[in-house]
């Protein structure tokens, strides 16, 4: 046999396992296109009936939206945000709700690209439209709680730190209730509760979603709205998400029971490196909340 014979027949194999091999790496490619760039577009809008006890008849039909761990600055941009927030346009809330991590910290993004001068307006496209609670969350800490306070401010969104909010309709309250960052122990729920009156429904802001074991302790509030855990942001099918950030291990994703008080998981809208999602979609939740 030649060495040109040999090469001829080692070329054809080469070829046929090439072929062989298309499906798989096809299979492959749109696998690690779908995670990185299919999924994380792919936003989903959750709607929540609740049924809350002391929450008052005149509230009965109230709808509100809830947006967590924009992290702007890595894989979110501008163009993704205001995409979300037309999202939340659409479902028509009475009042949106801003559970923390509005931008990535540079330890996560080196080369951060962040201009809060752009973000304050998408914000405040938002704040125009419904009125717009918020509380903090730990990247908001570990870039700079200042600037992203003042971005809020500027932007026309009320930060809850340790605060209380009511909203009226007629002579009848509900009380929006925030808990400053949980995981930088900057929270201060004796503060919040000061605040409140003694009876009436209540609901509170906490970006970490295991605070609800502490916040239903007190019997005070109706339903906690939380963040943080993006679900984890790969969520294995039987097995469910191989990691998950600490106070966001118990509650990671969705609504539970907890004593006497609605714990709700937002799955967010962004993300942290790595940026992918698998079977845990980028989350918007729409609460319609009803009297007994």
């Amino acid at each position: 046999m030649s060495l040109q014979t040999d090469f001829k027949r080692k070329a054809q194999v080469s070829r046929r396992d090439f072929l062989k091999l298309l499906p798989v790496a096809g299979l492959g490619l749109f696998f690690a296109g779908y995670v990185a760039h299919l999924e994380p577009d792919w936003v989903e809008v959750t709607q929540v009936v609740l049924k809350l006890p002391r929450l008052p008849k005149a509230f009965s039909g109230f709808r509100l939206a809830q947006v967590s761990d924009i992290h702007l600055g890595g894989w979110m941009n501008l163009e993704h945000l205001n995409q979300v927030f037309e999202l939340v346009e659409a479902q028509k809330p009475d009042l949106v709700a801003l559970t923390g991590d509005f931008v990535l910290d540079p330890e996560r993004e080196p080369e951060l690209n962040l201009d809060l001068e752009a973000y304050a307006v998408s914000l405040k496209w938002l704040t125009e439209r419904f009125p717009t609670l918020a509380v903090l969350g730990n990247h908001d800490y570990w870039l700079d709680v200042q600037a992203v306070l003042g971005l809020l401010k500027q932007g026309g969104v009320r930060t809850l730190v340790n605060a209380v909010q009511a909203v009226q309709v007629g002579s009848d309250l509900l009380w929006f209730g925030g808990v400053d960052d949980v995981s930088e122990h900057e929270d201060d729920l004796d503060q919040v509760l000061a605040q409140l009156p003694a009876e009436g429904c209540a609901i509170l802001l906490a970006h970490e979603p295991d605070f609800a074991d502490k916040s239903a302790a007190t019997k005070r509030f109706d339903l906690q709205i939380s963040g943080h855990s993006h679900g984890g942001q790969v969520n294995l099918p039987f097995l469910g998400p191989p990691v998950l950030p600490h106070l966001a291990r118990k509650y990671p994703a969705g609504l539970y029971r907890v004593g006497e008080m609605y714990q709700y998981t937002n799955r967010g809208v962004g993300m942290t490196p790595p940026y992918v999602r698998l079977n845990c979609r980028p989350e918007i939740t729409v609460f319609t909340l009803e009297s007994a």
